[in-house]
């Protein structure tokens, strides 16, 4: 039997928490996160019909990409939706959580898997966060140094773009004096040892930070192992807002835009004014994304397909790149796909569903 907060656990190893913007709430929305998990429901927006759909499933955990609460609440009643769903958790004992800009700005997350559909290839950050990397340096005795940088890099210390197992190492000596009470490794209490050391340097992602310490200090032979964890000026190449890769081959504007259409079952594409031909390099980010069209046309994209814009963004662009909205809720639907995949593969024979329903508040009228 497996505690809802495990269920959160083995998503947030992929897309952790940490990554989310200073404005949002991921996490805990509603719920009690110890309960036993019956099925977990994957959606893009809490609704009331979502709630009864997985009521229906028998599912008692909900993950949602937009988060049910933004600001706090001043009741809960039944004046707006926020409340009547919050009403119909609690009294359902259902538990929801969120995974928003967590989800957006993770290396393998919604972009990245919406790059993937689209044929991408070489894809990084369109705008890359910052303070996500960090370095730690420690002192090991010789004999014991491969060990140790083996549990670090088991941990996620030592990647470096396609990259693992990354480490620096040089060799010297340290000293210390055992005082009175400590059990050291090597050397005699209240004696001046000096022991052959390696300094052993890796580079990690920032949210990784606590699970590489407990690592080092579970895996190090000294008492007290000396070392230093900094932040790095560095970026993570593949976490941020945005993503940009390639194409393999040109496509014409005309065709790739059909081709995007199609794919986002969208009713209304809209893109910028152009005088380009061909589309080579593709910039993309799901959801409100229009404001990273300069940074993609610094990283030198063709197009840049996200979810709304205002109408100035289509100005400002002027073509380079290519502005393309292809709707908000069309954009980040791929988020139940994206969820689903990264539970089933951390827990195969565990029940979790995507939602059928269409939560799309926007409706749009075809005029013949």
């Amino acid at each position: 039997m497996t505690p809802i907060s495990k269920v959160w656990e083995a998503l947030t190893e992929k897309l952790p928490t940490e990554l989310q913007e200073s404005y949002d709430n991921c996490g805990l929305q509603v719920g009690d996160p110890s309960q036993i998990a019956t099925g977990v429901l994957c959606c893009v927006d809490i609704t009331e019909a979502v709630l009864q759909e997985a009521i229906s499933k028998g599912c008692n955990m909900i993950i949602a990409h937009h988060p049910l609460l933004f600001k706090g609440l001043k009741q809960i009643g039944t004046s707006s939706y926020i409340e009547r769903c919050v009403r119909l958790a609690i009294r359902h004992d259902l538990t929801i959580y969120a995974a928003h800009t967590n989800a957006d700005n993770a290396d393998g997350g919604l972009n990245y898997l919406l790059a993937e559909e689209l044929g991408l290839e070489s894809v990084t950050a369109l705008a890359p966060m910052s303070d996500t990397l960090m370095e730690l340096v420690t002192f090991v005795p010789t004999k014991k140094l491969n060990q140790v940088a083996e549990a670090l890099w088991a941990a996620g210390a030592g990647s470096i773009g396609a990259y693992d197992s990354c480490s620096y190492r040089s060799s010297g000596q340290g000293t210390f004096r055992a005082l009175d009470g400590a059990h050291p490794f090597v050397g005699e209490v209240g004696q001046l040892h000096v022991e052959p050391e390696e300094r052993l340097s890796l580079t990690f992602p920032a949210y990784l930070q606590r699970q590489v310490e407990q690592a080092l200090l579970t895996i190090h032979p000294y008492e007290t192992p000396a070392y230093s964890i900094t932040r790095l000026q560095n970026v993570h190449p593949r976490i941020g807002a945005g993503v940009i890769g390639e194409l393999p081959e040109a496509e014409s504007v005309e065709g790739f835009l059909r081709r995007v259409a199609g794919y986002f079952k969208t009713e209304q594409l809209r893109y910028s004014v152009t005088e380009k031909t061909a589309i080579k390099r593709v910039a993309i980010c799901g959801g409100a994304g229009a404001f990273l069209w300069k940074q993609a046309k610094r990283a030198g994209a063709d197009i840049l397909i996200t979810g709304e814009a205002k109408y100035n963004d289509y100005f400002d662009c002027e073509g380079a790149p290519i502005l393309c909205t292809v709707g908000h809720y069309e954009s980040e639907s791929i988020a139940t796909q994206l969820f689903t995949q990264i539970i089933s593969d951390k827990m195969p024979n565990f029940a979790v569903y995507q939602s059928e329903l269409d939560s799309n508040p926007i409706k749009a009228l075809q005029h013949p």
